[in-house]
Order: C-alpha cells, then structure tokens, then sequence
C-alpha cells in the first residue's frame, strides 16, 4: 500500500514553483527554462545537475528529470552510491551492537534508489523526504516507505529531536542541492550515538566545503567520523565518490 505523503509548507514547495519563479530575475528565469527545455529533450541529464546553483533551478530539473532518473542513473550509469551507503550504515550499526530494525530517514530519497538498496541490506522501516514532489511520487510507488513527506534541508526538518535511530544521505550534497550545513541537522534527528551515512561525488568532495563542516562537527563535538571510503560513484560516467559515516555523540 502507497504510503501517506505529507507536503510540508514552504515558500518553495511544488505548487508554489509557478508565482516564485515570477518572482525571479530574468537572468535566472533564463536558466530555469533553459533547464526544462533542455531536461524536455531527453535522457543525458546527469551533467546538467552540476550547473544547478538555486533551489528553483534544483526543483525544476529534478520536477523533468523524474521520469527518466532511474534508467540514466542506475540502468545505464550503474550508480553504486546507494548500496556502498546501505553496506557502510549496516557496518556501522552491526559494530555499534545496534540492529537494522531501527527507524532510518533516507534523506534526499529521490526515486527511492537509495531505499531499496536500504532494504536490501536490513533496513526495513523507512521513512523518506525531498525536495522534489516528482520525485517523491515516484520513490512512493516502490511500497518501501513508511513515510514520504516535503522538505528543504537547507531550511531545516520539521522532525522532532533524536526520532530516527539512523539517517542516509546518498548523493544529495552537491552542487545547487543540500549545503554541508545541513549536517548538523540530520544529526539533530538522530538518536544519540545514532549514525549518519552520507554518499557524496568527487566533484562537491574536492570543493572543500564538505570535510571542512565534518572537521567542525568533529571540534564542536558533536558527532565522530567513523567510516570514510573512496570507491565508485557512477562508474558508468567514470565518476568517484566517497561514502563516510558520522556517529552522533552520545551522553
């Protein structure tokens, strides 16, 4: 049975997305119709997600790219992030004693690549969210989730403190997409000792931006990098990735 998807409110939520790009500058409004013109055409979008640099342009190429994201992605590129994330958090919980019946928020869900790759390694009660309403369509008709609902990460989850015994994030920080900032709100949402798996390109990776807020986290104590691994990201675009695993403080 399809699960309930709650829409959060949002001064970008879908149905906003006609009045806010009214809003816009021209030379944006150029870009995000370039965007959906371009995405219209057909398969090949893979490198138009790293021109991205706003939400509205993010919503747009996501909102076109629904429908043919999984055959480009995993079909033709052969993504491997979502089961090297799935095997890194089933590591992690299998040292912490800890079990994979808990309740994990695939962050960034998409289509649900990432949770079916969640479920096959263990993790069954899942909850999901993204930015893109299409997307979320679609990661509702593979029956995997508890739960679908609307966020933008970059404004914060309406989640209450340490309700998830673990959350994922594969391949969601990059460019246009979820800033390193919103680390410290995934570990918000996770109990404490809970991890974090976040799936990542070699692209945003090397910008910086990312291992410098991990490095902060670490300093402010407020969580532990106990998993990093480099390996294939989409070896079909002869793209690397890394795959790391931050474990929330405890008491």
């Amino acid at each position: 049975m399809d699960p309930e998807i709650y829409r959060k409110q949002s001064s970008l939520r879908h149905s906003a997305i006609p009045e806010a790009l009214t809003e816009i500058s021209g030379r944006l409004l150029h870009r995000v119709r370039y965007v959906r013109d371009t995405n219209e055409s057909g398969p090949g979008l893979l490198g138009h997600s790293y021109a991205l640099e706003t939400g509205i342009e993010t919503l747009a190429h996501y909102e076109a790219w629904a429908d043919t994201y999984d055959k480009e992605i995993s079909e033709e590129l052969g993504y491997a992030q979502p089961v090297r994330c799935a095997a890194a958090l089933s590591a992690v919980v299998s040292n912490q004693n800890g079990t994979t019946a808990g309740r994990v928020l695939d962050v960034g869900c998409g289509t649900g690549l990432s949770g079916l790759a969640l479920k096959q390694a263990g993790f069954t009660n899942l909850d999901g969210c993204d930015f893109s309403a299409p997307m979320l369509d679609r990661a509702a008709a593979t029956g995997i989730y508890q739960q679908l609902f609307e966020a933008d990460l970059n404004e914060g989850l309406d989640v209450p403190d340490e309700t998830y015994d673990a959350v994922a994030a594969v391949g969601v920080f990059s460019f246009g997409h979820i800033q390193p900032s919103a680390l410290r709100e995934m570990l918000r949402v996770v109990r404490l000792n809970g991890p974090v798996v976040i799936g990542l390109n070699d692209h945003y990776w090397d910008l910086g931006t990312f291992q410098s807020e991990v490095d902060a986290i670490e300093t402010d104590g407020v969580a532990t990098l106990v998993f990093r691994e480099h390996g294939d990201h989409l070896p079909g675009a002869d793209i690397q990735g890394w795959v790391v695993v931050l474990a929330k403080a405890g008491d």
